[in-house]
């Protein structure tokens, strides 16, 4: 058990982290004893929540698909923090839109398709390729290891839904660019893992009718309810604990598979 690794001290960044499941990983971080940076959109709450959470926390106003701004956040933590050791992709946006639409006689558009596969795949392999070249400077522990990084897919990877064409495959391109980059990153000591979260409670799911939620919650096999996003956050600290998770994607659904 040696190798179990320990949070205290730590920095991690979070993008999404001031909603959902970024938040909750920012506040189990905090609550380990390591420090955070959110980034999230200028619009977001990441001030309100940085400052509530206290000194060990910092807000990174950013956009993922930018490099100038995912820069900024990657000096911030080192700047405010002096390292980086853990980077979280939470960051992602969702459509709901049929191929073809045969009623009114319309496709999909394509620049809907195109933001949602740029700021889920490209926006979190700008955070990776940008956070790695930032832990590639640690000074790895006796394991060899310097930094660990962490992407959230999605069930709807495997089990799409009608009208997530869009959704679906930037999730799967998530899951499919885990391996080679954990492959690629291995000689630094950085480890590349991926959470595919099923049904969780978060402002997403949170904006649909009582019904609609109830509905959903029951479709999980056991536990039969909604995830918590605390759930999530756990597994991310679980996942940074463990160097030998590495590489891999996990489901964390309660056992949900999508019908059609």
């Amino acid at each position: 058990m040696a190798n179990i690794r320990n949070l205290k001290g730590m920095v991690g960044l979070v993008t999404g982290g001031a909603s959902g499941l970024g938040r909750a990983t920012v506040e189990r971080l905090i609550n380990h004893g390591a420090s955070a940076v959110i980034l999230d959109l200028p619009s977001s709450d990441g001030h309100s929540v940085a400052s509530a959470l206290g000194e060990r926390c910092a807000f990174a106003p950013a956009d993922v698909t930018s490099e100038s701004d995912v820069r900024s956040a990657v000096d911030l933590a080192k700047e405010k923090f002096g390292r980086l050791d853990l980077a979280v992709n939470c960051a992602g946006i969702a459509v709901a839109v049929k191929t073809y639409n045969f009623k009114k006689d319309v496709p999909h558009s394509l620049e809907d398709f195109s933001r949602v596969i740029n700021v889920n795949i490209a926006g979190s392999f700008n955070v990776i390729r940008l956070a790695a070249g930032m832990m590639g400077k640690n000074e790895p522990d006796p394991d060899g290891h310097r930094g660990c990084i962490i992407n959230t897919a999605s069930v709807a990877a495997f089990d799409g839904q009608v009208g997530q064409a869009a959704y679906s495959a930037s999730k799967g391109g998530i899951v499919g660019m885990t391996l080679p980059i954990a492959r690629d990153l291995a000689p630094m000591g950085i480890r590349v893992v991926t959470i595919a979260p099923g049904l969780f409670s978060t402002p997403l799911l949170a904006g649909l009718p009582e019904k609609v939620q109830s509905f959903l919650a029951r479709q999980v096999p056991f536990p039969s309810r909604l995830g918590d996003p605390a759930e999530f956050a756990h597994l991310v600290t679980a996942i940074v604990e463990n160097p030998m998770i590495n590489g891999e994607v996990i489901r964390l659904d309660g056992a949900i598979r999508m019908q059609p």
